[in-house]
């Protein structure tokens, strides 16, 4: 189902979130009649109150202290209720969009790889953050004065044209104007909201790549550059904000305007029906009226009061059900099995590839790897190397051509058993805020100690790992110690050990480690290899001299294949030229 971007159609999607708590509702709705009820009930008796004074020598105390009493006794009853109502409303507010938060996240690890990929991730945490916090907050403040404030509007409605129906009339001409003035602002400033919303994103997006390359930014001298970048952008969400909050801010004056020309007209219209001698109308009866009005449109006035939080919020449904909106990852087929036992035999038959439609990148390309094989791709930068690892793990599909592992195309398997055959170690190192332990067993849980110990000596961060105080237990990130980029490097190694795929995928996988730990380390994934078909991304060639394949890619063909030796004899072939590079630049 397509969803269309707007705020109507983004609050019709929110609403079964909140219907989903029935008995909260139920309550809220009783709760709200009875808060209604008191509150009206509350104005009558003032209204008796005042009656009970007019006129010298005509004051009952008894008859006034009994009005009082029961004037206090419903005025604590109406704070209790509203009380009530409010712990219910934060309940049903922030639990639903607990749940929206939920499901957003749960649609966001279904979306296929080509979204993070021209999505700011910045842009998507504020998202979570910033957009569904607004959400929480403008349903609170709505929820806790809906209920309540539609029977206060009923019930004064009913009490007041029992009062006098000619002064109900005024208040009624009244009401609709503040209707269609909260109506006609809100539809004028929304767009500046969403623009608000949208450019809140853009700078957590910023700050967030900012942040986390300041060690870039300050080797390049570039903080200046980066500082008027984000002040273009920050007085970009000032211009936009301060529209957006003006034009909203106008609501709340402009009601209160035309109620309290009503409040005027309900006076001089009660006024003159008591000078014409009208025995229905008095002064406790234009007192308790004006009270009546007064309640009938708070309502409205309190809501004209949070409309910059209900727009803010509806933008940030909107860009909330926008992510809900994106279509997932193409499902497994019906017939998609697991991919068990796999020996390795990998099969690319003219494959056909391109991020852009129209900028072809990957054409015709063909390449067989026999069950245990190394296969080392090189090529220069852009040449399409690792888009033969994104196609592999089926990140993105081809466009043309198959790819088969054991005689069956990646469509015929489920993708998690596919992604689960191969081991992958990356040049860019990710490890979670967490303990080494977690982090090494994050492919394997169920990893013994002697497992990881194994792991770590082959990737050689044994010695280092058991000198800290906690051992595997240690945290590391954030909220823990800090490590150097070789050392993460060395223990997302250790990772895919542990693991134990019958596939390996390695993208300059030492890139970050010094030469004589290469060398130590090279020999452990030669162990690892041992019998494991390998798909092998290097730069650096001195690395991948015992490949049983090596290719060498030229915008995204495969000009030359075979082993080192066979290239290197080469005289005018491309791996030859890359090698004599190479070897001049190492001297």
């Amino acid at each position: 189902m397509k969803l269309k971007k707007t705020e109507t159609n983004s609050f019709n999607l929110f609403m079964p979130y909140l219907l989903q708590f029935p008995k909260e509702m139920i309550a809220a709705v009783i709760l709200g009649i009875f808060s209604g009820l008191t509150t009206v009930l509350m104005t009558y008796y003032m209204g008796k109150s005042v009656d009970t004074m007019i006129g010298k020598g005509n004051v009952d105390f008894i008859i006034l202290l009994r009005l009082l009493s029961t004037l206090a006794g419903i005025l604590v009853i109406t704070v209790i209720s509203q009380w009530l109502i409010q712990r219910l409303g934060n309940r049903v507010s922030y639990l639903a969009v607990a749940d929206l938060r939920k499901d957003a996240f749960a649609h966001l690890n279904r979306l296929p790889l080509n979204y993070y990929d021209q999505t700011s991730h910045g842009n998507i945490v504020s998202r979570f953050t910033n957009d569904m916090d607004n959400i929480s907050v403008a349903c609170s403040a709505v929820f806790n004065q809906l209920f309540s404030g539609l029977s206060v509007v009923i019930i004064a409605f009913f009490f007041m044209l029992k009062l006098s129906p000619l002064l109900t009339a005024v208040v009624l001409v009244a009401t609709p104007i503040i209707f269609l003035v909260n109506w006609i602002v809100a539809k004028s400033s929304q767009k500046n909201f969403s623009t608000q919303q949208k450019i809140v994103g853009e700078i957590s997006g910023y700050v967030s790549e900012m942040v986390g390359n300041q060690k870039i930014v300050k080797a390049f001298q570039q903080e200046n550059v980066s500082q008027q970048r984000f002040e273009a952008l920050n007085q970009e969400l000032y211009v936009r904000g301060q529209k957006a909050q003006f034009s909203s801010s106008l609501t709340n004056p402009l009601s209160r305007f035309i109620d309290h020309l009503a409040y005027l007209s309900i006076g001089l219209v009660g006024g003159l029906l008591l000078l014409s001698g009208n025995q229905t109308i008095t002064i406790g009866v234009i007192s308790s009226f004006t009270i009546y009005s007064s309640q009938f449109s708070k309502p409205f006035i309190e809501l004209s009061g949070i409309t910059t939080q209900i727009q803010t919020a509806l933008a940030g449904l909107d860009r909330t059900f926008e992510i809900i909106s994106q279509p997932e990852e193409k499902p497994d087929g019906k017939h998609a099995f697991v991919l068990n036992d796999v020996t390795g035999e990998v099969v690319f038959e003219h494959v056909d590839f391109a991020y852009v439609p129209s900028k072809p990148l990957i054409q015709d390309f063909n390449l067989t790897a026999m069950p245990g094989e190394t296969i080392a791709i090189v090529g220069k930068t852009g040449a399409g190397k690792s888009t033969l690892v994104n196609l592999l793990m089926r990140f993105y599909d081809v466009d043309n051509g198959q790819i088969l592992i054991d005689g069956h195309t990646l469509t015929q398997v489920t993708r998690d058993s596919l992604r689960k055959s191969f081991g992958m170690v990356l040049q860019d190192t990710w490890l979670f805020d967490s303990t080494i332990r977690d982090n090494l067993t994050y492919g394997n849980p169920t990893a013994t100690d002697e497992q990881i110990e194994a792991a770590m000596k082959k990737a050689y961060i044994f010695d280092f790992v058991t000198r800290l105080p906690k051992g595997l237990d240690t945290l590391i990130g954030a909220s823990g110690i800090k490590i150097s980029e070789g050392q993460r490097q060395l223990m997302t190694i250790a990772r895919t050990m542990i693991s134990d795929p019958p596939m390996l995928i390695l993208d300059e996988a030492t890139s970050s480690v010094d030469t004589l730990t290469e060398k130590n380390i090279q020999d452990a994934f030669l162990q690892m290899m041992d019998g494991r078909t390998s798909f092998v991304i290097a730069h650096r060639l001195s690395t991948i001299k015992n490949a049983d394949k090596i290719l060498v890619m030229e915008q995204g063909s495969v000009v030359e294949i075979g082993s080192h030796d066979e290239l290197i004899n080469k005289k005018d072939g491309y791996y030859h030229a890359l090698y004599e590079a190479q070897f001049k630049n190492q001297v």
